[in-house]
């Protein structure tokens, strides 16, 4: 009996310290759009949905022939498709993702960013790191996510997963 009581505690904390099945997840929800991977992924990193909301993506994708100051224009039929893709996975979408709830909750009702470099959440998680770091040319801005964070593509950005180029991991201290 007493070993069933413990087998029973350690499954039940195993699970509990498992945050997703309490239903939040760290990060956000990985990209899996073959047509935005091909699309988007071509010339940059392919920034997941939860990074942004809804809104965003729709001023984003209307305005892609002068994106970032290069024309990214696509198909009629392609841009409705990943922005679909985009919009049904934005940040409001996935509050089961404490990263995509909370750059969704830094933003203020009145603002629409474009990039999540431009959002407060994402600003206060970067305002530490030095110029030097950033401008290097294996960085070159804040914007190339997966320079730093080795884990980006998976969705995750925790800070045990930097490593910055020529500095490596990093330390806050």
């Amino acid at each position: 009996m007493k070993k069933l009581i413990l087998l029973s505690l350690l499954v039940t904390g195993s699970l509990i310290a498992d945050s997703s099945f309490l239903g939040a997840k760290r990060g956000v929800a990985p990209v899996n759009d073959k047509l935005y991977e091909k699309e988007c992924a071509s010339c940059h990193f392919a920034y997941q949905p939860g990074l942004l909301p809804g809104k965003s993506w729709v001023k984003l994708m209307g305005g892609l022939d002068n994106h970032f100051d290069t024309d990214a224009s696509l198909t009629p039929e392609d841009n409705k498709k990943i922005l679909k893709y985009l919009v049904n996975n934005s940040a409001e979408k996935f509050t089961n993702y404490k990263r995509s709830k909370k750059i969704n909750n830094s933003i203020r009702s009145d603002e629409t960013p474009i990039a999540v470099s431009q959002t407060r959440y994402f600003i206060k998680k970067h305002r530490e790191i030095k110029k030097k770091f950033i401008i290097q040319k294996e960085v070159g801005s804040l914007a190339n996510c997966a320079a730093c964070h080795t884990t980006a593509a998976k969705g995750l950005y925790g800070e045990r997963d930097i490593n910055i180029p020529n500095y490596g991991n990093w330390d806050d201290d």
